[in-house]
């Protein structure tokens, strides 16, 4: 093999937010000491750095592994074969950016413990939000799903891990087309709700950037379709894509809109913005945020958005101190 130029890294990914554990590159050596079950998918590359191969689905289920034990204290953590396996990175920074506008309350002071409840839209058979929320801020979650079987994975985790007992609680929904309907128990409420909703319109457009994605990462086209960090169709399409699965998001919020301080949702692509600010409009909610972000190459945001006035805000923000 010729070896290439060593490639040039930088010390920090100056992109991801400044709470991000990872922003520096992956600690290869302390991860496999963490989780010495990494260390079979470690190589050196043609730069002649350690890493990992990013296309090997097994690979990355092992990365998030190590990364989940040695940054998080996650003993325990498998997903089934074939279930989506997200960026941590990613993940975390959607949860630093959305305690951010918790603390904004409170001049910049996050409030944290089980007193702050969030709902997971679509927790997955990974459980990565809740676990992040949970050991960074102390947050209490509730980890909805329309697939039992990732339900009962998430549960595993949970279970397996005595630092998140008692701490994620996990429901069914057992509506297709429900998103918060079922969900609410009797008068609970929400100071967040997230998603990371299904981004494409059918299995064949995410089977297509799949592909793309891949191409990129060996830097030769790929015709073979090998979704390196998985995905059910239910995970990652739906009727209409992102933009209709987040038109439903608002337009069924409005029901709850006195029982949840900030509903959100990622939004991957930019031409879809327009739209989801003309439903919200249409749903008469009182604030709109858009929050940047990007891991890596990928641009994306935050869109959050609160039915609730300065008065109802202000009331709603006391019962934290309580």
């Amino acid at each position: 093999m010729t070896l290439q130029p060593k490639k040039e890294h930088p010390q920090e990914k100056l992109n991801l937010h400044p709470r991000n554990k990872h922003r520096g590159r992956y600690p290869l050596k302390d991860l496999c000491a963490s989780y010495p079950a990494l260390l079979a998918y470690v190589h050196v590359n043609e730069f002649e750095d350690e890493s990992i191969d990013f296309s090997n689905p097994k690979a990355v289920t092992m990365l998030n592994a190590a990364l989940l034990k040695h940054y998080y204290e996650i003993d325990f953590w498998q997903i089934p074969t074939g279930y989506l396996c997200p960026p941590i990175p990613g993940r975390a920074d959607y949860l630093h950016h959305m305690a951010d506008l918790l603390g904004s309350y409170l001049n910049g002071n996050i409030p944290k413990g089980p007193q702050i409840k969030c709902l997971d839209i679509g927790v997955g058979a990974n459980c990565v939000y809740p676990i992040i929320g949970q050991r960074e801020y102390g947050w209490s979650f509730v980890g909805s799903d329309i697939d039992p079987i990732a339900l009962k994975s998430a549960e595993k985790i949970v279970k397996n891990n005595i630092n998140l007992k008692d701490k994620i609680s996990l429901r069914l929904q057992s509506k297709e087309d429900a998103i918060f309907m079922g969900l609410f128990e009797h008068n609970e409420k929400f100071d967040l709700s997230i998603c990371n909703p299904p981004f494409h319109a059918s299995m064949e457009e995410a089977s297509a950037g799949n592909l793309r994605k891949l191409s990129n990462l060996k830097q030769q086209r790929v015709n073979k379709i090998k979704l390196n960090f998985g995905g059910q169709s239910q995970e990652l399409c739906c009727k209409g894509g992102e933009v209709q699965f987040i038109k439903s998001m608002i337009l069924q919020s409005k029901q709850y809109a006195n029982r949840c301080l900030w509903f959100s949702s990622l939004v991957s692509k930019s031409e879809h913005l327009e739209s989801i600010y003309m439903n919200l409009e249409k749903a008469g909610v009182k604030q709109v945020k858009t929050i940047p972000m990007s891991t890596g190459n990928k641009i994306t945001r935050i869109v959050a958005w609160s039915f609730l006035d300065k008065e109802s805000e202000k009331l709603w923000v006391s019962n934290w101190k309580n």
